[in-house]
């Protein structure tokens, strides 16, 4: 099993990364913290890896840190919730928040997350309420807004990743929009996350 890879990043994605290592490239599955914690196409990324085996593939998911990861697989523990959903978990939610929701049972915040029902926020609670005492929840706090110009290449990024979880574009779009029209925030993950806040 792969647990850690380091290698030059190839293409950089809001959900996926390629990692060249000793001639090979490895197509990484990431959430969005670790898309924003890498450095662009060219520079070397060293990221923990959870290997995900399925009769019909072999999955890599990366993480930026050992927090990211570890949290990761308390999720796939989780009844109903698979790799991929837990990708999108991730990235609906800052780590913090994420483990401060699940721990004080908040069902209300952690449905906000696409693909995230009442039923699957209430299993998120209840099996891995007392279950985060080693996650480290020391998280960062979005960047002030400031305005943005429309459709800039990071405004292009944060529809990827919106649609990339399953937002329809022109959902995205308008959730966008409407972040921008109060003042946007001038990186991406603050600006992916108001824009996520805003689709519903």
């Amino acid at each position: 099993m792969i647990g850690h890879l380091r290698g030059t990043i190839l293409e950089k994605h809001p959900n996926q990364v390629i990692v060249e290592s000793a001639g090979v490239g490895y197509d990484v599955q990431i959430p969005i913290s670790t898309y924003t914690a890498l450095a662009d196409a060219g520079a070397t990324a060293a990221l923990r890896i959870h290997t995900h085996v399925r009769e019909d593939a072999l999955l890599l998911f990366g993480f930026a840190t050992a927090e990211e990861k570890a949290l990761f697989e308390r999720l796939i523990s989780v009844s109903g919730i698979g790799p991929k959903l837990a990708i999108t978990v991730l990235s609906g939610l800052p780590t913090a928040d994420l483990v401060s929701a699940i721990r004080s049972g908040d069902v209300a915040h952690l449905v906000r997350i696409p693909g995230v029902g009442k039923k699957t926020a209430e299993r998120m609670v209840l099996e891995l309420k007392d279950k985060l005492a080693s996650i480290d929840i020391a998280g960062r706090t979005a960047a002030p807004a400031s305005a943005g110009a429309p459709l800039d290449p990071l405004d292009q990024d944060v529809l990827s990743a919106l649609q990339n979880l399953g937002c329809s574009r022109p959902a995205a779009e308008e959730a966008l929009r409407k972040v921008k029209e109060r003042g946007a925030p001038a990186e991406f993950e603050p600006l992916f996350r108001a824009a996520l806040a805003a689709v519903r």
